[in-house]
């Protein structure tokens, strides 16, 4: 088993004192009964109404024992209630044999007042106290754009950081750049051949104008056979580079073009790069590139032949189907003696783990990936066995748009970059009205339009492919980033407007009835603790969505803010303690919360 993702039972529930007292109990009955349970399950009932948890341990048991399960239920209720479980009220039998257990006014005062305490710490565990994690994402490639692979890659790996991070592990980020390799040499022959149009001096200006080269000398390569030997030539210069010492880098860098043009361009879009993951609220602790990982990829390769890769018409290549059935043979390097991404991606690995030699090593990409990276991670474990339970990968589905058009506001092909822009930019149309200065404005967009393109990323499974709708994106109703971040503002403004009054939240008179939005509330950290072991960011998205909504019917019932209401206090207690959920939980998808919207 990966080290990283322990077993279900014990890191969902771990921060669930209450859970595993039921448990206990239950497993004890069981044993008074003459029946030895391996484990217990426990879930939350899909309606209030039937308890706040529920077991069908009866039902499991019941043939095994020789009695009907309602009967062997009622059995155990009975033992259950000659021992008090601290914050239980009620236990009762319900249906063909479900066991309910219905928490006490005291278990949910209890719980806000722990919210209150813990703040932004709240939800957080201990689980990775100790462990160094490194997770490596966004990926993209110096001299083309910044693609909508890459936003998706972006968002899913900083989540999974961010949850890591929660969970007490040290956390290193990384970001895998290919700054060599066909498309780089396809830019340059842009570059030399197709004029520059008058762009001014921004920075994102010039790269967008990059890839235009990159896409344009695409096309010659695919359709002039000599273009395309010219092209593969500067791709065999550009390796050749990195191969000399720094003095002869620099004598090239001045006296030949395409050097030069290789080093501007990769300078400019890594300075774009930057520039987007400012806006998308990441920061990185190490830059790995392709154009070195190439050069120790090779050496590793060539140092393992023939005792893991062997020669096959002058390429070496991995057979990995003579140690797994279900991979197969890739080349490593070519007969021209350049390496592929598979020579490259064990350069990587080697170099995470000789700078930071992290517990776990995580690497998020597409899901088209997936057999590739197999391949490499089975090289790697005959080279170095002790590695191959440290590192995971986890890939993403696709996003495609609801219209169907892979086109942008502008009539330009989407990018990660222009799909930021435009979600920004209708955001900043859709607040103008609201009375902002134009900096404000400026900020709030930014803040709601990248908060729209991450919660669809993340509101589903990785491995779902996305269908992404622009419009409910950014609308501040339903099942969006923009409407959990309203929710989040309107909690804020009623504690702003409370305390203008003189009115300060307080747990000590708590109404008899339990909202939902405090039956909800005390679950937080099960949501955490899940995406956590199934790194699966959409949880924590998912549970954040159904709060919001608990919390809207709140406000929309009650009377939070009455000076002449004993229970005023608590229930500027349970606002306090919803926004504290929600800001934590949008930290962990990365996601900010204006003070204004």
């Amino acid at each position: 088993m990966n080290q990283l993702v322990v077993k279900e039972d014990l890191a969902v529930r771990v921060n669930n004192k209450m859970e595993q007292q039921i448990k206990v109990q239950i497993i004890e009955v069981l044993k008074n009964l003459g029946i030895e349970a391996e484990s217990v399950l426990l879930e939350h009932p899909a309606e209030v109404k039937m308890g706040d948890y529920s077991t069908n341990v009866a039902m499991a048991y019941a043939k095994k024992v020789g009695k009907n399960p309602k009967a062997l239920a009622e059995e155990i209720v009975a033992e259950l209630h000659k021992n008090t479980i601290t914050g239980i009220f009620k236990i009762e039998v319900a249906g063909p044999g479900f066991i309910n257990f219905y928490l006490s006014r005291e278990f949910f005062v209890e719980a806000t007042k722990e919210i209150l305490n813990k703040n932004e710490k709240w939800g957080s565990n201990e689980m990775l106290a100790g462990k160094k994690v490194m997770v490596e994402y966004t990926q993209p490639n110096p001299f083309k754009p910044f693609h909508i692979g890459h936003l998706m890659s972006n968002a899913i790996g900083e989540s999974i950081s961010r949850v890591i991070e929660f969970c007490g592990a040290k956390m290193v980020r990384a970001n895998y750049q290919g700054d060599v390799g066909l498309h780089v040499a396809k830019s340059i022959y842009g570059l030399k051949n197709f004029r520059m149009p008058n762009i001014g001096h921004s920075v994102s200006a010039q790269a967008r104008y990059i890839g235009e080269c990159y896409s344009k000398a695409s096309s010659v390569y695919d359709d002039v056979a000599e273009k395309k030997i010219e092209i593969d030539a500067i791709n065999k210069k550009i390796y050749k580079i990195f191969g000399y010492n720094f003095f002869q880098k620099t004598f090239w860098r001045i006296f030949d073009k395409e050097t030069r043009l290789y080093f501007w361009g990769r300078r400019i879009t890594l300075k774009a790069f930057e520039e987007i993951y400012a806006l998308l609220g990441t920061k990185f602790d190490y830059y790995f590139f392709e154009s070195d990982m190439a050069i120790v990829g090779t050496q590793i390769v060539k140092d393992n032949t023939p005792s893991v890769f062997e020669e096959s018409d002058g390429a070496i290549v991995f057979k990995a189907e003579k140690y797994n059935p279900k991979l197969h043979t890739r080349v490593f390097i070519t007969s021209g003696g350049i390496p592929l991404y598979e020579a490259k991606e064990i350069g990587l690995t080697m170099a995470k783990f000789e700078k930071e030699n992290p517990d776990i090593s995580i690497t998020t990409t597409a899901i088209e990936q997936g057999e590739y990276m197999k391949v490499v991670q089975q090289a790697i474990s005959l080279m170095h066995p002790k590695l191959e339970s440290r590192m995971k990968h986890i890939t993403h589905g696709m996003m495609r748009l609801a219209s169907g058009k892979m086109s942008s506001r502008k009539g330009n092909v989407v990018t990660g970059e222009s799909l930021i822009n435009d979600s920004c930019a209708v955001v900043e149309e859709k607040i103008k009205d609201r009375g902002f200065g134009q900096d404000e404005s400026k900020r709030i967009s930014d803040i709601v339009g990248v908060s729209a393109l991450k919660y669809s990323i993340l509101r589903s499974s990785l491995n779902s492919d996305i269908i992404y709708d622009f419009e409910k994106s950014i609308s501040f109703e339903g099942d969006s980033g923009p409407y959990l971040q309203y929710t989040a503002v309107r909690a804020q403004s009623i504690l702003n407007k409370a305390k203008d009054a003189g009115l300060i939240p307080d747990v000590a008179n708590a109404p008899e009835e339990v909202p939902l939005l405090e039956n909800m509330l005390y679950k937080f950290p099960e949501a955490v603790a899940r995406a956590y072991s199934e790194l699966e960011p959409h949880h924590i998205a998912t549970y954040l969505t159904e709060l919001a909504s608990a919390f809207n019917s709140f406000y929309g019932n009650t009377m939070i803010i009455n000076k002449e209401d004993p229970h005023t206090p608590y229930r500027l207690a349970l606002v306090s303690a919803f926004h504290t959920t929600m800001q934590n939980g949008l930290h962990l998808l990365g996601i900010k919360t204006p003070e204004k919207m």
